[in-house]
């Protein structure tokens, strides 16, 4: 099989947006504030919305399931309190797991956190319980930096995340460690703001000992790694320095990287640095970058294209980051795809 382990829903019917921008007037006018129920989206919208564009290009790249999860600028844990958030994190992570309904064979929910700055992580236990247990979803996205952009909370090492990391632990989850939106002017969103995050998500990982107290605990770093494979030589200096082991005993048996990363020498450099073992395939496609690459006339999204043009990597290999290291790595979505003869 070939799994793309990052999806988001970016093409969710317009009334979704609509709801969330009357959520947002309700911050400062209370008598605006929409009701859950106020929210209608039919079955046959969200077929419609998925058919013609994200599965559409399944189909067309050749993979084929998506771990699907709420759309990631969307997230937007700066806006309102934890009450805005956590009604706003159920209704995007229900439509995934209808999507998820609709399309057993295509889709599989991931699931977004009502995470709020300065709000304890552990506010968020019951939403991800819930999406576990009733809605199969097999992980969940954490936003190191709730404050879009300002990055006001403590790092991922800090015990403020432990909630969090003790629930991760217990329901034998990865998570995808992905920002949200930057409110920060300094920060692009997807052009700045997600690669210093995965950059710097990484950094807090090495400069801790955060897995020796979870041993078991998975992130998945996402967009390559942003600029980790880039700057290994770095890394492995500077975990020198601090006195830590060898980056594949201190982190690689926790920290996984994914394949959106949009050119051909890019997916080289990622395959040749990083062990394989540590990599997912995925593209976030219909995400932050969606147009077609005017020097080979092909989307920069449809990343199966580098991994198959790649003259480094065997069969086997490929084999391996498409599927083999996904199931790994998400537990629960190879225990449903047993179930399902797979």
């Amino acid at each position: 099989m070939i799994i793309d382990c990052h999806g988001h829903y970016t093409t969710a019917p317009k009334a979704l947006e609509a709801w969330r921008n009357r959520q947002i007037a309700g911050i400062a006018d209370p008598g605006a504030k929409p009701r859950v129920s106020a929210l209608k989206i039919s079955d046959d919208e969200l077929r419609e919305s998925i058919e013609s564009n994200q599965l559409k290009l399944m189909r067309e790249r050749g993979a084929d399931l998506t771990i699907f999860s709420p759309r990631a600028s969307f997230m937007a844990h700066h806006i309102g309190d934890f009450e805005v958030s956590a009604a706003w994190s159920a209704i995007c992570n229900e439509l995934c797991y209808r999507v998820s309904m609709l399309f057993p064979d295509s889709f599989v929910p991931a699931a977004m956190l009502p995470q709020s700055p300065g709000v304890d992580p552990a506010s968020c236990i019951p939403e991800l319980v819930k999406c576990v247990k009733q809605y199969g979803n097999v992980g969940i996205n954490l936003n190191p930096d709730p404050s879009g952009g300002h990055w006001t909370s403590p790092p991922l090492s800090d015990r403020h995340w432990y909630p969090i990391f003790e629930a991760m632990v217990e329901y034998d989850i990865p998570a995808m460690v992905h920002v949200s939106t930057s409110c920060n002017a300094c920060f692009h969103t997807t052009g700045a703001h997600y690669l210093n995050a995965d950059t710097t998500a990484f950094m807090q990982c090495l400069t801790s000992d955060l897995f020796k107290d979870f041993p078991t605990l998975r992130f998945i770093i996402p967009h390559g790694g942003g600029a980790v494979p880039y700057h290994w030589g770095r890394f492995r200096g500077l975990a020198q320095e601090l006195k830590k082991p060898l980056l594949q005993e201190h982190l690689l048996n926790n920290i996984f990287f994914d394949t959106c990363v949009y050119h051909q020498p890019g997916i080289d450099l990622l395959t040749k640095v990083i062990p394989l073992a540590n990599i997912l395939f995925a593209s976030e496609m219909i995400g932050a970058v969606r147009g077609i690459d005017p020097e080979t006339g092909h989307h920069y999204d449809d990343t199966k294209r580098y991994i198959e043009a790649s003259h480094q990597l065997s069969s086997a290999e490929r084999r391996q980051i498409y599927e083999g290291n996904t199931r790994r790595v998400f537990p629960r979505l190879d225990a449903q795809l047993k179930n399902k003869g797979h």
